[in-house]
């Protein structure tokens, strides 16, 4: 009897202690791993029903930081150009930082996107990318801005010196100023920021994940989302190969409960 009295007791002290820090660190600070509850928020469809429910909110939240990593020819482009192409599809405008100067247009534009009303910029750096990036966010008039990619994102300081010379922590410190600004901004604009990322292998490592993406760890903790997109199969029409199987991770998400699991085919040349 006493038992249930303390067991009881707890669970109300529990409760009352997570209403208090939802209401004054918001709704998506502390949640419990198996309940049936998210947060409300605007959201960008995928383009993947499976994608959309695994995110627990329909999409991609607007407003907030999006990470989509993963192993190179993986998918990650093409899932991000499908959020753009759902944004236009809304009535939305959306921006394309092309880091890597590689967009292919023809592709966009069979994957669904309005190539005509999208923006694009190549940049020479990662200084002048994340500028831009910056004020695109806080005009207010864009749904999605889209970086491809982090890796891709080179400081000045490198591009201009020597080749072999040594420039540990440019990069990731780079990132981070960035990012403590671009949080804010991107709350108030309700724009929403995809940055695309690639996993490299860390030298020397025995045990434990060997995979680590780019650009420091400030990206991993400012992002409301982080999907981990695998190709898993491929797809065949008879003896053909026609696209790839892929298996997208929510490894983080802030807005509902993650680690749920998509699985969705990539069609090529189709999206």
């Amino acid at each position: 009897m006493v038992k249930k009295k303390e067991e009881k007791g707890g669970k109300d002290v529990l409760d009352t202690l997570l209403a208090s820090l939802r209401e004054k660190f918001g709704d998506e600070a502390v949640m419990k791993l198996g309940e049936i509850r998210k947060v409300d928020v605007s959201v960008v469809p995928s383009g993947s029903f499976s994608l959309d429910a695994a995110l627990g909110v329909g999409g991609l939240p607007r407003g907030r930081i999006i990470e989509i990593f993963g192993p190179e020819a993986s998918g990650k482009t093409t899932l991000a150009l499908n959020v753009v192409a759902q944004a236009q599809k809304q009535g939305g405008r959306a921006a394309f930082i092309d880091a890597e100067h590689a967009m292919d247009p023809e592709y966009a534009a069979k994957i669904g996107v309005n190539i005509n009303d999208l923006l694009i910029s190549q940049p020479d750096s990662g200084e002048e990318a994340l500028n831009i990036l910056e004020s695109l966010v806080k005009s207010a008039a864009l749904s999605v801005v889209v970086v491809d990619s982090v890796a891709a994102l080179t400081p000045r300081a490198e591009i201009e010196g020597e080749m072999g010379a040594q420039f540990m922590g440019l990069q990731a410190r780079m990132m981070s100023q960035a990012l403590r600004k671009l949080t804010a901004i991107t709350a108030k604009s309700g724009t929403m920021i995809i940055f695309i990322n690639q996993l490299r292998e860390k030298i020397g490592i025995m045990f434990g994940n060997p995979e680590t993406t780019p650009g420091g760890r400030a990206l991993k903790f400012f992002s409301s989302v982080r999907i981990d997109v695998r190709r898993i199969a491929q797809v065949k029409r008879g003896e053909d190969i026609v696209g790839n199987r892929v298996k997208a991770k929510v490894v983080k998400n802030k807005v509902a409960a993650p680690f749920k699991v998509a699985e969705f085919d990539i069609i090529f040349g189709e999206g």
